[in-house]
C-alpha cells in the first residue's frame, strides 16, 4: 500500500513537471501570428526586438480558400497576439478565434479609423461599364478587404499593433515606440518614392485577373480599366477568349496582369492577336523574407512589377 502511494505520488509529480515544462515551451513558442504575409510584414516592423512573429498562411496559399492544419491551430492557441483582416477575407478564422481571448486578437476590419478608409466592393463596377459576363464579381463582401495594399491603412494597422503591444509588454514601451516611428518614417519615404516612379505610367491602361489592387491604384493614380474572372484551373472557352480580346482592344489596354497561379499558356491565348503585354502582380508578398523593412520592400516590388510591363515603349 505504501509502495503504491509512493508510486502514485511520483507519477503525479512527474505529470505536474511535464505540464510545467510544456507550459514553458508554449510560452517560449508564443508569437505574434498574422494571417497573411503583408500584415505580418507590418507586425514584424513594430514587434522587432520585442516578440517573435510568424505568418499563418504559407507562400502561394489564398486566404479565401485556405484550410487550417493541426499545426496552425496549435500556433493560434499558443499565440500572444493574433492579427487578421476579417471574416470575408479569412472565412476560416472566426470559428477558431471564438475560443481565444479577445485581448489576444486584432480584427483589422473592425478598427474605426480603418472603416473610414474602406472602399466598397463595387466601386470599380461603378467606374467601368463592362459586360456582365466579363466583369469580376468575386468580391466576398460589401468592402474590399485587401487593406494591406493601402499605405494609409498600413499606418493605422501599425499604430493598432503598437498600442496592443504596449499593453502586453509595458516594460518594452520605449522600443515599441521607436519601432513605430521608424516604420512611419520608412513608409513615408517609400510612398514618395513610389509616387515618383509611377507618375510616368499613370495614363497607361491595364486589366487585372484579381481585383485586389484598388487601394494602391487609387492612392497612386493608376489607370486600371477593369478585371476579368478566370478560373486558373479551367481553360476559358472560345466565347470568353473572344470577349476578353475585344475588351482589351476596345479600351486600348497596354498590359494585362496575371498572378502566379495562372499558367502562361492561358494568358497568352487571351492576348493573342492584340498588342497587349503580359505582366505579373503578387498581392501577397510571395518570396519576400520577413524583416523590419519587408512591408516597404513589398510595396516597392509591386511597383516594379507594374513598371516592368507598363513602362515599356
Amino acid at each position: 500500500m505504501i509502495r503504491n502511494s509512493q508510486q502514485l505520488a511520483s507519477f503525479l509529480m512527474l505529470f505536474c513537471l511535464l505540464i510545467f515544462i510544456q507550459s514553458i515551451v508554449n510560452y517560449a513558442n508564443a508569437k505574434i501570428i498574422s494571417s497573411v504575409k503583408p500584415i505580418g510584414f507590418i507586425a514584424e516592423a513594430i514587434a522587432s526586438g520585442v516578440s517573435d512573429t510568424d505568418i499563418l498562411l504559407p507562400d502561394g496559399a489564398s486566404p479565401h480558400t485556405y484550410y487550417l492544419k493541426p499545426s496552425d491551430l496549435a500556433k493560434l492557441k499558443a499565440a500572444v497576439l493574433v492579427i487578421w483582416v476579417g471574416e470575408d477575407m479569412e472565412a476560416f478564422m472566426p470559428t477558431i478565434l471564438k475560443n481565444i481571448d479577445k485581448q489576444k486578437q486584432i480584427e483589422l476590419m473592425t478598427i474605426p479609423e480603418i472603416k473610414g478608409l474602406l472602399r466598397t466592393s463595387h466601386e470599380d463596377e461603378d467606374n467601368h461599364s463592362h459586360d456582365e459576363s466579363i466583369q469580376d464579381h468575386h468580391q466576398h463582401g460589401e468592402y474590399d478587404e485587401h487593406i494591406w495594399l493601402s499605405p494609409k491603412i498600413a499606418k493605422i494597422i501599425a499604430q493598432s499593433i503598437h498600442d496592443r503591444l504596449i499593453t502586453l509588454y509595458p516594460d518594452k514601451s520605449a522600443l515599441i515606440d521607436q519601432n513605430l516611428r521608424e516604420f512611419n518614417i520608412k513608409l513615408a519615404e517609400t510612398e514618395q518614392n513610389i509616387a515618383k516612379k509611377l507618375i510616368t505610367v499613370q495614363n497607361r491602361g491595364y486589366f487585372v485577373f484579381h481585383d485586389a489592387y484598388g487601394y494602391f491604384e487609387t492612392q497612386f493614380g493608376l489607370k486600371k480599366l477593369g478585371s476579368f474572372t478566370i478560373n486558373p484551373a479551367v481553360q476559358p472557352g472560345v466565347q470568353k477568349v473572344y470577349a476578353i480580346q475585344q475588351e482589351l482592344k476596345e479600351h486600348k489596354a497596354v498590359c494585362v496582369f496575371r498572378e502566379p497561379q495562372f499558367s502562361p499558356a492561358v494568358i497568352e491565348k487571351l492576348v493573342d492577336g492584340t498588342d497587349v503585354r503580359i505582366g505579373e502582380l503578387n498581392p501577397l508578398g510571395t518570396g519576400i523574407v520577413l524583416s523590419k523593412d519587408s512591408y516597404s520592400q513589398f510595396l516597392l516590388k509591386l511597383t516594379q512589377q507594374l513598371l516592368d510591363c507598363l513602362d515599356k515603349n
